[in-house]
């Protein structure tokens, strides 16, 4: 296990040495890092595996996408939704969840023998969506300045608000796998504790939790959002200084959040805590955002942490290739990068004042990225083996169709789009 992260961790760091040359090309840095994980990994796969599994793996998992979460938040422009708060509910309270019912239901006809709380967790890992395998997509001729803006947005608060939906439905899939795959006999008060104990936490937990990590986030984000503001003004903090301060910011709200004490969701904390530092660091909604220099360091970070969840996928996809797959999971990830999108969207924001080809372009657009891979990663470790790997498998095929579909056949298809528009 100690041979393979270190091993990993040095592939990391030789990526790091050239990864400029692959920055222009947009999707080649993420898919450079996918194969450089699976070369990495195919040598010894049980080793990966077990690396992934394992508590330590959960851990960092969860704290790369509580850094992600934060740095979406923080880069969204304006107020709470940003400058396009109404369209921005619509996609995210009534397209988001139509979204998830799509997926399941699409789950249900795809993969008839999948427990239907084993389908929940999929559609929560294939439904966010993600612009960092494709952020050439938003740069292209063909997609408008509020579709882009609208989609940057979006993008953002979908990790956040999927986020607890996720955990609730992992815990009820955990616990119900667990009690219908152990004999009756075997039904001990041992064996039935964590699982019971983990159900019961997330049925009568899920709203308490949520809204301890709003208030815990809001809290801690705009308060020091208000305190670096101040101490900025009064020249008493550098830029350097509120670097660091927004790096530990979402760091220590995932973790005051998930104390027992609390026992509230972190990702949902460390996501709030963007939102509220965001809002209070740039003194009212009109502003043009936080400085760069004051954001450089917590999105350097996470650009590394997200170099990290690719070079994972690699791996992931690894296994994917040796346990084998067939063709259901292609067509449901074919549907969720498509259909089950493009229609909740459309649906949503009839009636507003997007016109008919941005919505239509809004639904189309939603490649998926490192929140899914975390979210699959995460099903992995806590779902029994074969439901983990059913998950594992949805997540790894789903994202590789975004990297081809979003990554490479969009672009080019909105460069001629933006060209005959000219």
């Amino acid at each position: 296990m100690t041979s393979m992260v270190l091993i990993s961790l040095a592939a990391i760091l030789a990526w790091s040495l050239i990864s400029h040359r692959f920055e222009r090309w947009g999707v080649a840095g993420p898919a450079a890092l996918l194969l450089l994980g699976a070369a990495t990994v195919a040598w010894d796969v049980e080793a990966f595996s077990t690396v992934i599994d394992s508590k330590l793996a959960e851990k960092v998992v969860e704290v790369i996408l509580a850094i992600l979460l934060f740095v979406d938040a923080t880069e969204v422009e304006g107020g709470v939704f940003g400058k396009e708060g109404k369209v921005i509910a619509r996609l995210v309270l009534i397209a988001l969840p139509l979204s998830l019912a799509l997926a399941v239901l699409s789950g249900v006809l795809l993969l008839p023998t999948t427990g239907l709380l084993v389908l929940a967790v999929i559609a929560c890992v294939i439904m966010p969506t993600d612009f960092s395998p494709a952020a050439r997509l938003l740069r292209s001729g063909g997609v408008t300045t509020r579709a882009r803006q609208i989609l940057n947005v979006e993008s953002g608060y979908n990790d956040g608000v999927v986020s607890p939906v996720f955990g609730m439905s992992l815990a009820l899939a955990v616990f119900w796998t667990t009690i219908s795959r152990t004999p009756e006999s075997e039904l001990t008060e041992e064996v039935l504790e964590k699982p019971v104990l983990d159900f019961l936490h997330a049925f009568a937990g899920a709203v308490p939790a949520t809204l301890f990590a709003i208030v815990i986030g809001m809290a801690l984000g705009t308060g020091i959002g208000f305190a670096v503001r101040v101490a900025r003004r009064h020249d008493v903090a550098s830029a350097v200084g509120a670097r660091y301060v927004m790096l530990l910011l979402p760091l220590i709200a995932y973790g005051v959040a998930s104390i027992p004490l609390f026992d509230a969701n972190g990702f949902v904390a460390a996501f709030v805590a963007g939102v509220g530092y965001r809002l209070t660091r740039v003194r009212s909604a009109e502003a043009a955002g936080i400085d760069h220099s004051e954001l450089l360091l917590v999105e350097e970070v996470g650009a590394l942490a997200a170099n990290f969840v690719w070079f994972m996928l690699g791996g992931a996809a690894v296994i994917v290739v040796v346990a084998g797959f067939d063709w259901r999971i292609v067509a449901l990830a074919l549907l969720a990068l498509t259909l089950v999108r493009m229609l909740p969207v459309y649906v949503s924001l009839m009636g507003s004042t997007v016109a008919r080809a941005d919505r239509l372009l809004i639904g189309a657009l939603g490649p998926r990225g490192t929140a899914t891979i975390v979210f699959g990663l995460l099903a992995y470790n806590g779902l029994p083996e074969d439901e983990g790997t059913v998950v594992l498998t949805v997540m790894v095929v789903t994202v590789v169709g975004s990297i081809l579909l979003h990554g490479v056949a969009a672009p080019l298809i909105m460069r001629r789009v933006g060209a005959a528009r000219l």
